[in-house]
């Protein structure tokens, strides 16, 4: 005899959110992307609806990457140092969601560029996709401090999701993206009492709750994911237990995180037992990005189009 099923009751749910703006809606893109909604804990359809389907954000950075492997940057090698060009080869040739637009050449380790260039490189970005951007700053205060309004001005009216603010560090960019019409990205160490407290100094300056995106360090496969996924899971389940300071739709920065692992990226003489790279690398990043989609994750930032074709997959098979 089958076993009934019993559905968990939820009390709250994860706030719904849409980045990009069409132009009906003061933007030019010509699609959004709406994250979050889930009134249920991760694909658990029984207990309540699920919400939008997380989102995959390619990551195109605006100076040429000198640590990574070949196998890396050989689908993107023609365009490495063009973000416009990488940026529409992500959207038109890998299926990227949303364009996670890096900003590491601002860094004065990394080119020194000024804001006027930076804001330069978001216009091209914006002028060669259709999609929803995502800007990152260099994650150093000062410099991001000095960068991120010219940028933000630069993309006023497209809604996109600018980061990050973090707790020694978030009056600048939530007073820009206020201004704008931006959304946050919050950041924090995998601490759920730091995440919390960063959600409330933004709010504390008058930022809409339904604009935040969380943000906590991303563990890879093999490198801290059991860590990591515990405590994304726990977030989720104080937002669907009443917690409304915590129930934000999360971005995770899996490509980064996975790539730096000596699994990933350790060529195939050093590591001839462990299988050619070309599989073993994109297969790294295909496993951390789902583990995490099962912890809650909305939005996966990913860089190989290989691992973006498989977790795509894997999440229609999830979502059908």
């Amino acid at each position: 005899m089958a076993l009934p099923v019993v559905a968990e009751k939820w009390s709250n749910s994860v706030k719904e959110l849409t980045i990009g703006a069409t132009q009906a809606e003061g933007g030019t893109r010509e699609k959004t992307v709406t994250v979050g909604g889930a009134k249920c804990v991760p694909f658990i359809e029984c207990d309540g609806e699920t919400g939008n389907r997380p989102a995959i954000a390619m990551d195109v950075l605006d100076y040429v990457p000198n640590d990574w492997p070949d196998i890396l940057r050989k689908p993107i090698e023609d365009v490495i140092d063009e973000p416009a060009k990488w940026a529409k080869k992500c959207v038109d040739e890998f299926g990227a969601d949303l364009i996670c637009l890096k900003l590491d050449s601002i860094h004065p380790d990394k080119g020194d560029k000024s804001p006027e260039e930076a804001a330069d490189t978001v216009k091209s970005v914006l002028e060669a996709v259709n999609v929803p951007l995502i800007i990152w700053g260099c994650e150093l205060n000062d410099k991001d401090n000095q960068v991120m309004p010219k940028v933000s001005e630069a993309a006023k009216g497209e809604k996109c999701l600018m980061g990050y603010a973090a707790q020694d560090n978030y009056k600048v960019i939530t007073a820009v993206c206020l201004a704008d019409g931006h959304s946050i990205i919050t950041q924090a160490p995998l601490d759920i009492n730091i995440g919390k407290q960063v959600n409330i100094l933004v709010s504390e300056l008058g930022f809409p709750l339904d604009r935040i995106v969380m943000f906590q360090s991303t563990g890879a496969l093999g490198y801290g994911i059991e860590y990591t996924y515990s405590i994304q899971e726990r977030e989720r389940l104080a937002a669907l237990s009443g917690d409304n300071l915590m129930a934000f739709p999360v971005i995770s920065n899996v490509g980064f995180e996975a790539w730096r692992a000596k699994e990933a990226k350790a060529k195939d003489e050093d590591v001839a037992q462990w299988g050619a790279q070309e599989d073993r690398g994109p297969m790294w990043e295909t496993i951390t990005a789902t583990t995490l989609i099962q912890s809650g994750v909305d939005i996966v930032r990913m860089y190989h189009p290989k691992a973006v074709a498989a977790v795509k997959k894997y999440i229609d098979e999830l979502t059908s």
